[in-house]
């Protein structure tokens, strides 16, 4: 790991571009997260827009739902045209009955016909996206800006559609499969998101992780001190002391709250026993005080034993996919930040617990 990078001014996204995955091999894949206001979107949109304009390149850029394909030219284009493009105009063109919209780039005041720089399609319409995926063929990078979810809306089954977009999209010229990097942007949300559950960053992530190499991507945790100055200075900020300021203002986790590691005591009532990479964990609720806490040391006559995944699974244990309402209940506990644990090793396992199913 290395230390949570501080930006002094707006986002430079030259290091995470540069950087190799755990393998040594260039990543897909590259992930960035901060506080808001930091300039990381603008920096990756207005990236994609100078490869068009410098090589012809064409860039996809991702929402989830349909309806947000509505006036996506403006949403995706005016402020980085008020600050780099002032010369061109951006539109938009509804296609095939609304199932994605195709961008296009044209100078102002200009009589040149408008260029197709690229198209916004929705994680939602990926099974309509694979029957014309040979419309997608000339995509050289795609933008998925707030991959995570302020209010967890997120699709059904969403990481499977980003993969079958993508999937959808890499197909063309001729090839089975051609590199097409997605440059994933959002503000720290959770660390359990489906993304960071499916790409295994959940249970590695700390506060002091700066980059992250992982197979196939790469990570960065930055943290912007002049935009979270200028948060806090804001007179409308100050009015609220919660965990929402301090998300938007300090990058913290807006759904994790600190993962206290510490010991409890006193009388607890045993809801389980959960076994995880063949190590066995208590999980028990101190209803007074509102905790659940997480322990390597457990009951072994404790006859619920709930198994992470089959290889852990034996005769009287019960797998996850029986107990999917529980494990939701188990979620929001930890989402509002009423979790402690006995060690680092009980937090992981937790961790895997909670990415179950997640996406």
């Amino acid at each position: 790991s290395y230390k949570r990078g501080i930006f002094m001014a707006f986002y430079d996204g030259t290091k995470l571009l540069s950087l190799k995955d755990i393998n040594g091999n260039t990543p897909e894949i590259f992930i960035c997260t901060s506080n808001r206001s930091a300039g990381k979107s603008t920096y990756f949109n207005r990236m994609v827009v100078n490869r068009f304009l410098k090589r012809g390149e064409k860039f996809g850029v991702l929402y989830r739902f349909n309806y947000e394909l509505d006036e996506v030219s403006k949403k995706f284009f005016s402020d980085i045209q008020r600050l780099f493009f002032n010369d061109y105009e951006m539109l938009d063109k509804s296609q095939s009955r609304g199932m994605y919209h195709e961008l296009f780039l044209k100078r102002k005041n200009s009589d040149e016909e408008p260029r197709s720089c690229g198209y916004a399609l929705s994680l939602n319409n990926s099974d309509q996206i694979k029957k014309m995926s040979h419309l997608f063929s000339d995509i050289s990078s795609i933008i998925f800006d707030e991959f995570q979810s302020e209010t967890s809306h997120y699709c059904p089954n969403e990481v499977k559609k980003f993969q079958s977009v993508h999937a959808s999209i890499a197909r063309g010229n001729g090839k089975q499969s051609r590199y097409v990097p997605v440059y994933m942007i959002s503000n720290p949300v959770s660390i359990i998101n489906p993304y960071f559950s499916a790409l295994g960053i959940s249970s590695r992530l700390k506060s002091d992780t700066h980059f992250m190499r992982g197979n196939g991507f790469v990570l960065e945790n930055g943290f912007n001190e002049s935009a979270s100055n200028a948060l806090s200075e804001s007179t409308f900020n100050r009015a609220f002391d919660n965990s929402y300021n301090d998300y938007i203002i300090n990058g913290s986790y807006l759904m994790d709250s600190s993962a206290f590691i510490e010991k409890m005591s006193g009388f607890g009532s045993y809801l389980f026993t959960l076994k995880c990479e063949g190590k066995y964990y208590s999980v028990v609720e101190y209803a007074k005080e509102g905790i659940i806490y997480v322990s390597d040391s457990y009951d072994e006559t404790f006859k619920t034993v709930i198994a992470v995944d089959v290889n852990d699974h034996d005769v009287n244990y019960v797998l996850l996919s029986h107990y999917d309402t529980y494990i939701q209940k188990i979620r929001f506990f930890f989402e509002h930040g009423c979790f402690r644990f006995k060690n680092q090793n009980c937090k992981s396992a937790l961790m895997k617990l909670l990415n179950y199913n997640i996406y």
